[in-house]
């Protein structure tokens, strides 16, 4: 196991923390079941050992518990996190920061052929996209690329990619309407397109191309357009409809590009599928740094979200499950709060950046063996 920093982790009694009576802990469990499904038969978010994690031998005996309970009363639900878990308080790393922001699952209007309004094409992974091997990332900087004439290369930029790259491959997997739309399905990672029709399709993540990761609303703030505290999606897209002759340049600068596959999903009552390989929840999926956490892992969040038409700020305090990542997901006390679809979750993902603290919950016989 890991060695962690001197006091990063402190146990707590579930009485001392805040608004952990009043939570709905049935929709919790609900959310824990679906990964220990997952840690049974696989447990990929155990690679690489995160820090908080103890060993996932220790989570199997309390994933069967939970699994052979089925649908609970919110009170029996919180006697089973009580019994089988211990909560650790964690504390920000030296010089660090807390902060929460929030993601959803965007619905924009598309078409599975081109013509007329619907011009902006969704990508299928290319076949020439290929997973480098260590050495080769570190001595190119990218661990996703193309090969040319055997020589590993990055592969193609968001703007080559937009200006002609992959045409002619018959890669394209839906035609939307905006180039904004394609944009911000590529940052969330998933997506529900409206059809002519009136089906909705549904597309999830499928690779990405190894390029980094540049968030434009930071450019925007460099650049002075807009004030560091006022950043978010709904400014963005504000400053975008302003500037139609700047918009395609100024997404540019963000060379990540995201390719996608269908998804026929078993419950349409729920989000896209998370990294942890199980559809996310709406409201209670978080987002985190894999480093200090194993997908899986119930984590008490007490932080802030934004609401009503101005955004202000009102206390959330719940029980989440860690069930995704994301490349800005940094941090110990960092995550990404999955809000579902919809107008309402657009508008709070799209302004909450929130501080906030963190309280895991271990198996006790992993509590046990961390040391804090």
């Amino acid at each position: 196991m890991n060695r962690v920093q001197a006091r990063t982790l402190a146990a707590v009694t579930y009485s001392s923390i805040p608004g952990w009576a009043a939570d709905n802990h049935a929709e919790a469990l609900a959310a824990f079941q679906l990964s220990c499904q997952e840690m049974l038969t696989t447990g990929r978010g155990f690679a690489g050992s995160p820090r908080f994690a103890g060993r996932r031998a220790d989570w199997l005996p309390v994933c069967r518990a939970a699994l052979a309970l089925g649908a609970q009363t919110p009170a029996q639900a919180r006697s089973f996190f009580e019994k089988h878990f211990t909560p650790l308080a964690v504390s920000l790393a030296a010089n660090g920061s807390s902060l929460f922001t929030g993601y959803f699952e965007p619905e924009v209007e598309g078409s599975l052929t081109p013509g007329g309004p619907y011009v902006v094409p969704l990508f299928r992974k290319p076949e020439d996209l290929v997973t480098f091997d260590a050495a080769t990332e570190k001595r190119i900087g990218v661990r996703y690329g193309r090969r040319v004439n055997g020589q590993p290369k990055p592969y193609w930029a968001r703007q080559e990619i937009e200006q002609g790259a992959l045409k002619g491959r018959g890669l394209e997997l839906v035609w939307l309407k905006r180039w904004e739309d394609a944009f911000f399905v590529h940052v969330q990672g998933s997506g529900r397109v409206r059809l002519p029709n009136g089906r909705v399709m549904r597309v999830g993540f499928a690779a990405k191309s190894g390029l980094p990761y540049t968030p434009i609303g930071r450019i925007l703030v460099e650049r002075g357009e807009i004030a560091r505290d006022q950043v978010s999606m709904q400014t963005i897209l504000a400053w975008l409809a302003r500037h139609p002759d700047q918009a395609r340049s100024l997404m540019w600068h963000n060379k990540s590009f995201v390719f996608f596959r269908p998804v026929e999903l078993e419950r349409p009552d729920l989000g896209p599928v998370g990294a942890q390989h199980v559809q996310l929840t709406p409201e209670r999926s978080l987002a985190v740094d894999r480093a200090f956490y194993a997908f899986g892992t119930p984590i008490w969040l007490d932080t802030a979200v934004p609401s009503g038409p101005q955004g202000a700020l009102v206390p959330m305090r719940r029980l989440m499950i860690a069930q995704d990542t994301g490349t800005a997901i940094k941090g110990q006390v960092r995550g990404d709060v999955f809000w579902g679809a919809g107008e309402r979750a657009a508008h709070i993902a799209g302004l909450m950046q929130s501080p906030g603290r963190v309280t895991i919950l271990v198996p006790n016989a992993v509590a046990a063996r961390l040391p804090r």
